[in-house]
């Protein structure tokens, strides 16, 4: 299977199985496309009809090349990767997103949390909590060494004291339970102080924080308790945080409404700050809320993307450069082939954890009942929710099946495909194409450095 498509001046042309990547001109474009839908002769014909001034010669060589790429296994690949899934089966545990506060001082307004709530009761998770959930993570992870753990919330520095205790029993405990975890958090930045600067450089490996943009994009959805804009409050915090990170990684992550379509002038916007990880998602909301995007809106999303990437050479080229996380893609040594059909993990190899224990398969699913899996203390009490998402991966699902980019997005997210189809293997059709038009552009990014360096 193949996916060809024309972007910022270069033919590309992936071929799916193998993930092999080429970039060739527009005669070896439509032999390779004709190809793969009738067969050399077919292709032949049409090449030499089409481009008269390609000699016989020319023509036999570009044929003889194409065929030696389907040799090679560069080329019409044949697609074995659902041979080598396994019936579903238990998958162990090896993440935890703990949700340390379900109370927020922000309102933003397209929060999936509510106020942090997540539709239930306001709260701050215990460190007995905390630690039981360490522990069940250590018991259900096998043979798995390195672990990870994301703190969440609502706010998770409002609870600032108990993830700095959470940490403090994981580092006790490494030695003796063989396991190395690795911690995250996701802030919106109000509480940093030189003691959250401090500590985690010293024990957090990735910090998420959140921004979106321009000030007055920013202010209008990232709102302050009292009703005020947040983005004088945390950019100065944001810069501090950031420029003191040395190694340590962290991202700038935004998310873009109907408000702002133009998102890629946010992205530039923030860059401009001087922040180099940046992300930048889509607001996930039916059409009919206030921020909600829309199907309609694709074609404009289409050209921000591209726009982006375009731009984002440009600024390499002088010097400029920044990363943005949907862009980042590893083509020599990325996920494997299993990461690829499994997709991130949900319900099976990572869960998210409310402050007073309970088990969700990730922290979207948090607060609906019809998802709980079980709890830290008593273990996972709701086996066939849990079997039905160990079971999950990208070729039980017939939409996917088919799709060029299903071995980039695996299926994409559960929590979004039960929330715009009523199903875990239902699809977000507008997420879809957005994700389809990212690893276009991130694909033409490879391409252009390649041939360019």
């Amino acid at each position: 299977m193949l996916h060809s498509y024309k972007l910022n001046g270069y033919n590309i042309i992936l071929d799916i199985s193998s993930g092999s990547i080429h970039s060739v001109d527009a005669v070896a474009y439509d032999a390779i496309n004709l190809y793969g839908r009738g067969g050399r002769e077919a292709a032949e014909k049409y090449t030499r009809k089409t481009y008269p001034d390609i000699t016989a010669a020319q023509v036999d060589e570009l044929f003889s090349d194409i065929e030696e790429l389907i040799q090679r296994g560069k080329l019409l690949t044949p697609d074995v990767f659902s041979d080598i899934i396994e019936p579903a089966k238990k998958r162990t545990l090896k993440a935890l997103c703990l949700n340390v506060s379900h109370l927020c001082n922000m309102r933003c307004t397209y929060c999936f949390a509510g106020r942090g709530e997540y539709g239930g009761d306001e709260g701050l998770m215990s460190l007995e909590t905390g630690v039981q959930a360490l522990d069940f993570l250590i018991a259900n992870s096998g043979g798995r060494k390195n672990l990870d753990v994301d703190f969440f919330g609502g706010e998770p520095l409002l609870n600032w004291g108990v993830v700095k205790d959470i940490i403090s029993y994981a580092r006790e405990i490494e030695s003796a339970s063989g396991k190395k975890f690795r911690f995250t958090l996701t802030t919106n930045g109000l509480l940093i102080d030189d003691d959250v600067i401090d500590f985690t450089n010293r024990e957090i490996s990735n910090v998420v924080l959140s921004l979106d943009g321009r000030p007055e994009i920013n202010d209008n959805s990232r709102k302050l308790l009292g009703g005020g804009g947040s983005y004088s409050d945390v950019v100065p915090k944001f810069k501090k945080f950031t420029e003191s990170r040395g190694e340590n990684e962290y991202y700038i992550r935004g998310t873009f409404t109907r408000d702002n379509l133009d998102f890629t002038s946010d992205i530039l916007h923030i860059a401009d700050l001087g922040f180099t990880e940046l992300s930048m998602e889509p607001a996930v909301a039916e059409e009919s809320a206030p921020y909600g995007l829309s199907m309609d809106d694709l074609p404009t999303l289409f050209e921000q993307y591209e726009k982006l990437a375009k731009e984002m050479l440009t600024r390499e080229e002088a010097g400029r450069a920044f990363t943005f996380y949907h862009y980042k893609l590893d083509l020599s040594g990325g996920p494997c082939v299993y990461k690829r059909v499994l997709g991130c993990g949900v319900g099976a190899e990572y869960m998210a954890v409310t402050p007073r224990g309970d088990l969700y398969p990730c922290h979207q699913f948090v607060g609906n009942s019809s998802f709980l899996l079980g709890n830290v203390a008593s273990g996972i009490t709701n086996e066939r929710l849990h079997d039905v998402f160990c079971g999950r991966n990208v070729y039980n699902r017939p939409e996917c099946r088919e799709c060029w980019a299903r071995l980039y997005c695996s299926g994409g997210c559960a929590a979004n495909s039960f929330n715009a189809a009523g199903s875990i293997d239902g699809i977000y059709k507008l997420g879809c194409e957005l994700f389809k038009k990212r690893m276009e552009c991130a694909i033409m990014i490879k391409v252009a450095r390649s041939v360019n360096h």
